[in-house]
């Protein structure tokens, strides 16, 4: 089946699972990810992870990260860093300890066990964002502290993994990170994150008024969007942090809402969807039942490591109990930053083949149980909210 046929194909199944999930109560995202299971090596065997259709899949998290960042409030992302650094390191302590001592458990040498523990101490944001968009939670105290604690989360998980393969650089033969540049590039690009935000997007939005193009507006800031997440994968950060900071220069502008409308369509149509298929066409069964037992202590804690490790990051910050549930279920979901870490450490040889199709699908199911459980803190967190608001009535 040529790419054309796919794309026809994927995006017929992901409209209609994306239709189905929503009449059952279901956030769509579960719904596309369950396309990419099924049509996949996983099951039917019928499309495969071919280079294009990772290209669009690179491309759906750039927009809908991109569309995230639009659509946050940069008051509430101030006042909330503290919060969110405070989950953010957290969150990244209890995976690395604690399914870093699991992994000891299962025979893993200590290098490997700690270098599982950095794969799981990854938060993939982009899935909760589109939850939190789905059931309009995203312009709140706890969705500004999940997109807050997931940036600076990408930031430690780069060092992390920076140090791991530097330390098996004279093993391996893998070239050694000089973390000290690493480091110096990545503060470099958030100075320049401030400049964009403040001078460099509004005068290029301004100037887009004068371009004789349909559309201009919307060209720009697809531009702007495009070098910040360029400029974030070449400081070794994820391309998705720098399309979310574009996004949120461009919120600061008049063209706001002009963009959101035009891209929504945009990403919301090809991309974006293709995204979560891929997470789904990343899954494969062979071998599970071996394997069984590590899948499903792994799973368990890849769950609630970031589910009470964010959560007490949350409540050390004064955060009300179920504030704290919906901060810890908005950084479960690992995606394609784990995903990423995983097939990076792999070809430095941090891992061995043995276990990484396990580790993978360890990521995809613990990334398909973490809308479930957000929708769950969402639901409870409006109970909680809507009682408030009758006893304020009376």
């Amino acid at each position: 089946m040529d790419f054309l046929g796919i794309l026809c194909l994927l995006i017929l199944a992901t409209t209609l699972a994306g239709h189905f999930a929503h009449r059952a109560g279901i956030p769509a995202v579960i719904g596309e990810i369950l396309v990419g299971v099924v049509l996949g090596p996983a099951l039917l065997n019928w499309v495969h992870l071919t280079t294009l259709v990772q290209t669009f899949s690179d491309i759906g998290v750039v927009v809908l990260m991109f569309i995230g960042g639009l659509e946050s409030n940069l008051a509430l992302l101030r006042k909330y860093l503290r919060p969110a650094i405070i989950v953010a390191i957290i969150g990244v302590i209890f995976p690395v300890v604690i399914m870093g001592l699991a992994s000891r458990f299962f025979q893993f040498s200590w290098f490997e066990s700690l270098f599982i523990g950095v794969i799981f101490s990854a938060t993939s944001v982009s899935i909760s964002v589109e939850v939190l968009k789905e059931f309009k939670v995203l312009d709140t105290k706890e969705g500004a502290t999940i997109l807050g604690a997931a940036v600076a989360d990408d930031i430690i998980g780069v060092i992390l993994l920076s140090i791991m393969i530097a330390m098996m650089g004279g093993q391996s033969g893998v070239a050694q990170t000089d973390l000290g540049i690493v480091l110096l590039e990545q503060v470099g690009f958030f100075i320049g994150v401030f400049i964009v935000i403040k001078w460099v997007a509004p005068y290029l939005m301004r100037l887009s008024d004068h371009l004789l193009m349909a559309a201009s507006p919307t060209i720009m800031a697809i531009i702007i969007c495009l070098a910040l997440a360029w400029l974030a994968e070449l400081v070794g950060l994820s391309g998705a942090i720098g399309a979310f900071f574009a996004g949120v220069a461009i919120a600061q502008t008049d063209y706001q809402h002009v963009v959101d409308v035009s891209i929504e369509p945009v990403g919301y149509t090809t991309f974006i969807p293709l995204f979560f298929v891929s997470v789904g066409l990343n899954m494969t069964f062979k071998g599970v039942w071996q394997s069984l037992p590590f899948i499903v202590v792994m799973t368990v804690l890849g769950v609630l490591t970031k589910l009470w490790g964010c959560g007490l990051g949350a409540k050390l910050n004064g955060f009300s109990r179920h504030s704290n549930y919906l901060v810890g279920a908005g950084m479960i979901s690992r995606g394609e930053m784990a995903l990423i870490t995983a097939q990076i450490g792999f070809s430095a040889h941090l891992l061995s083949n043995d276990y990484y199709s396990d580790i993978i699908l360890v990521i995809i199911v613990v990334t398909m149980i973490a809308p479930f459980v957000l929708k769950n803190a969402i639901h409870r967190a409006g109970q909680v909210t809507a009682t408030h608001s009758i006893i304020e009535e009376h």
